[in-house]
């Protein structure tokens, strides 16, 4: 039963990595769906997800988060990206990665997934040039800040993508074989009785010959 539950775990997270295409929280819903299932799993399951792997993936998902938003919002504005432009590139990167998701679904599961990076790699490069349209920037400048939240968005997805793949991949081993493994005490309990149990039952039979004879000498007095 349990690895029927971590089977389910498995594709539930799998969906949570890929919703990252798409510029949601993906290694955040990971997380969560994680720490649901080391909650709710009953104590006498085993193999279980331990809490020292739901820590360590939640450092992971803050590193995530970093990588994307330094990636992302730095590639606009290393250009002399206005406020306004990064904002637009990460609205362009939203909407961008949904309709290429949806474009190139025909194609299964790499279709989507390459849809919906460049998707958003080309919703940011145009959000960044629409928001610097009533600035004094030239054509030029507005073109590289548009490659700059292009470039950016690609690298942070990318970044965000690989860590939420060492997430999964951790959370999935410690789910079917216990990377940290814990003690059972009822298994150890058990044991010892069923060795005292023996140990009884074998003194048991060493001393009945020696009563039965003390009974015999008592007749014959």
């Amino acid at each position: 039963m349990v690895y029927v539950a971590a089977v389910l775990l498995l594709m539930v997270n799998a969906f949570a990595w890929l919703t990252t295409f798409i510029t949601l929280p993906g290694n955040w819903i990971l997380l969560l769906c994680t720490v649901l299932y080391a909650y709710f799993l009953p104590a006498g399951y085993f193999p279980r997800v331990s809490w020292t792997v739901v820590i360590v993936i939640a450092v992971l998902a803050v590193i995530g988060e970093i990588v994307e938003f330094l990636a992302g919002a730095a590639g606009a504005a290393k250009q002399g990206g206005s406020r306004w432009g990064v904002f637009l590139s990460l609205v362009g990167a939203f909407i961008g990665s949904l309709a290429g998701a949806i474009l190139l679904s025909f194609i299964p599961i790499l279709g989507t997934m390459i849809g919906a990076l460049l998707g958003g790699a080309l919703g940011a490069f145009g959000g960044a040039w629409l928001g610097e349209h009533n600035t004094e920037k030239s054509h030029e400048e507005r073109m590289a800040i548009g490659q700059g939240a292009f470039i950016g968005r690609i690298l942070g997805t990318v970044g965000k993508l690989i860590v939420g793949v060492i997430m999964l991949v951790l959370v999935t081993l410690d789910s079917f074989f216990d990377l940290k493994t814990e003690p059972i005490p009822e298994q150890v309990s058990t044991e010892a009785e069923v060795s005292y149990l023996v140990n009884v039952k074998s003194n048991v039979v060493e001393s009945s010959p020696t009563s039965a004879d003390s009974s015999v000498e008592s007749i014959d007095m």
